[in-house]
């Protein structure tokens, strides 16, 4: 795929690191759609001229690994599928291409913001969280939340959008693979997650009218939660079904596209 995809990106003009502080977005609306791979350029092609595309070190195309934490009882899990106000995620997150890797909480808050707070650290030799890390976790952590763990890790290749015009940015995630304690494996081929992100629900966005008319519909979508689900041995696992069968349902529209190629 990314020898398709590489020639479009080039049309784009490029945005450096140092140029996205205006758009950090720490504080903001998430909207996510889930997409198969061969739209992916029908989309890039209808995005040009409105968007600029992030480049590091001459790279167009980045490579990410998170490791996620979560108590014993896998209670960030819990509160995500369940839907519940304050939620929380906590990951280490490696930017392969700069080398740089983050400690970052994201919290969903009752007006369906979402909150993100980050320190650059890693993982001990242990895999433990060292004492910075854990002042940095107390801060906004409850205290039972604090005894965590490394539970499941996944890596993807990232493609950053910024808005020529509108406070907004996107990133479209593929080549998702999930590991497990270093065993399981589960893979997302053919699967690309789209996300907006703006500063408030009323904001416009160019991406959201292009994403309506290929059709592709928003769908709520955790990239941790579906790696726990199909790796982990957790209750209510259930509650994710829906979201499986979508995944399902786009991999054979990849697959059919595949066949026709």
């Amino acid at each position: 795929m990314t020898d398709v995809i590489l020639p479009i990106l080039k049309s784009f003009c490029p945005i450096r690191l140092n140029e996205m502080d205006n758009v950090r977005l720490m504080n903001r609306i998430d909207t996510k759609y889930l997409i198969s791979a061969s739209k992916i350029p029908e989309l890039l092609k209808k995005m040009d001229g409105n968007y600029r595309v992030l480049e590091i070190k001459g790279e167009r195309i980045s490579s990410y690994n998170n490791i996620y934490l979560d108590t014993r009882d896998f209670d960030f899990f819990s509160q995500h599928i369940r839907g519940i106000p304050g939620r929380c995620k906590v990951r280490y997150r490696t930017y392969l291409n700069t080398g740089n890797t983050f400690l970052e909480i994201k919290k969903k808050t009752s007006g369906n913001r979402t909150v993100k707070w980050r320190i650059e650290n890693r993982l001990t030799a242990e895999n433990n969280c060292d004492r910075e890390a854990m002042a940095f976790l107390d801060l906004y952590l409850q205290r039972e939340e604090l005894s965590l763990q490394p539970v499941v890790s996944n890596k993807f290749r990232r493609i950053t959008f910024v808005s020529r015009e509108l406070n907004e940015r996107m990133t479209l995630d593929f080549d998702l693979s999930f590991r497990c304690n270093g065993s399981g494996l589960f893979d997302l081929p053919g699967i690309a997650i789209l996300e907006l992100k703006k500063k408030s629900i009323s904001a416009r966005s160019n991406a959201a009218g292009i994403l309506k008319n290929l059709p592709v519909r928003p769908t709520g979508f955790s990239k941790y939660c579906i790696g726990v689900s199909a790796l982990c041995n957790v209750d209510k696992k259930n509650i994710l079904k829906s979201k499986f069968m979508l995944i399902n349902k786009i991999r054979n529209e990849n697959d059919s596209h595949l066949s026709t190629q």
